[in-house]
């Protein structure tokens, strides 16, 4: 009984909801001229030069894990892994 009443509200719900939108065309009011700024305009205050960073494309190997620490994370994830498929063992039985 409260499914055919829910399923006799949801169309008079769906009518207001309509009734309420409007139909004014979103896309006329962003065009390209009114929401970018030029570049030019944008950088008009810039007076400083960019300046290279040396640290940008260096090579440092100590970036990112390193063997020991990856084989170390994989062998603590099986023992979670491990541990968490006998508390499902455990929870079935």
């Amino acid at each position: 009984m409260k499914k055919i009443a829910t399923l006799s509200v949801m169309p008079a719900a769906m009518l207001a909801l309509a009734a309420c939108g409007s139909a004014d065309d979103a896309s006329a009011d962003a065009t390209a001229d009114t929401v970018e700024m030029p570049a030019d305009e944008a950088l008009a205050d810039v007076s400083e030069e960019p300046v290279e960073d040396a640290d940008a494309n260096s090579e440092d190997e100590s970036t990112g894990p390193t063997e020991e620490t990856a084989t170390a994370a994989a062998d603590a994830a099986a023992d979670v892994a491990a541990a968490a498929a006998a508390a499902a063992e455990e929870a079935a039985e």
